[in-house]
């Protein structure tokens, strides 16, 4: 991409491929500005950019318009409101995931629970939903144990660090789910992969890690095995939440049924689709 101006290099993006906001976001990252500034993109629509910021938003737009992730390039996420560090170790956090942290946080103040709460996340990946959990209990003036756990030591790496980055207390186990866990806990939330490993939209997925995606041929695998092991770590009246895929929740919700879990239900994501489902084990 030669040198330019700031409105003529968001127009060369376009004609890329890229979305709008994909390419204001990545202009402002060569440029060095914060996510926050793109109304300074509109007020300096007319400055020319130096001739290697230039080339270095030309690289950011191919790798955009090869199909890696935004968040991959920019190297961050927010995610309920908190910047996490992200690349290829983990998958990047989805909207749709904070409908598993809000139904978590609506349990975790019910009436009747101990001064101190103990949660798990399993599968944390960057660490989202369990830094997510533990900067709004803190907030709420809470006082919870929050772990973390994930197979991949690559992603408790990311994770443990930006719980630093957060200031945010979280312990980290690595564990295939439940295996290296001990303790009993009050919530036990996950997003685990949930994608059948022969589904067509992987290759739109091809750059984030595929362990973090698939799970068998119906994709259920691993929410299964989490529903066998759960009981065992699960304080009484203790919740599993479980996030799914679009067409999972009634398979999810029977599964729960069957292993003895009670007030089985289904959440909706923000487009409407029973995006998470849960139970509570019998007090």
């Amino acid at each position: 991409m030669t040198a330019s101006t700031c409105a003529q290099a968001l127009a060369t993006a376009r004609q890329l491929g890229l979305e709008r906001l994909d390419a204001q976001l990545l202009l402002l990252h060569a440029l060095g500005k914060p996510a926050a500034a793109r109304s300074w993109l509109l007020a300096h629509d007319t400055d020319a950019l130096a001739q290697e910021v230039a080339h270095a938003f030309g690289g950011l737009c191919q790798r955009r318009a090869g199909g890696e992730p935004l968040a991959y390039i920019v190297g961050r996420k927010e995610f309920f409101g908190l910047s996490l560090q992200v690349d290829a170790r983990v998958l990047v956090p989805r909207p749709d995931t904070e409908t598993l942290v809000e139904w978590s946080l609506e349990l975790l103040a019910l009436p009747g629970l101990p001064p101190v709460l103990d949660v798990l996340d399993l599968g944390t990946g960057s660490g989202a939903i369990a830094l997510a959990l533990a900067h709004s209990l803190r907030a709420a003036g809470r006082n919870a144990q929050v772990t973390a756990v994930d197979f991949s030591a690559k992603a408790l790496q990311l994770a443990r660090e930006n719980a630093r980055q957060l200031g945010l207390a979280v312990a980290f186990i690595e564990s295939s789910w439940l295996a290296q866990v001990s303790g009993h806990f009050h919530l036990i939330a996950s997003n685990p992969p949930y994608i059948a490993h022969d589904d067509p939209h992987l290759v739109d997925l091809q750059h984030e890690p595929q362990q973090a995606l698939t799970a068998g041929p119906e994709g259920l695998d691993d929410i299964r095995c989490i529903i066998r092991q759960a009981p065992a770590h699960l304080l009484p009246g203790g919740w599993l939440l479980l996030e799914h895929g679009y067409d999972q929740a009634a398979q999810v919700r029977e599964g729960l049924a069957r292993q003895g879990f009670m007030q089985v239900q289904s959440r909706l994501d923000l487009a409407g689709i029973a995006r998470c489902s849960g139970g509570q084990w019998p007090a």
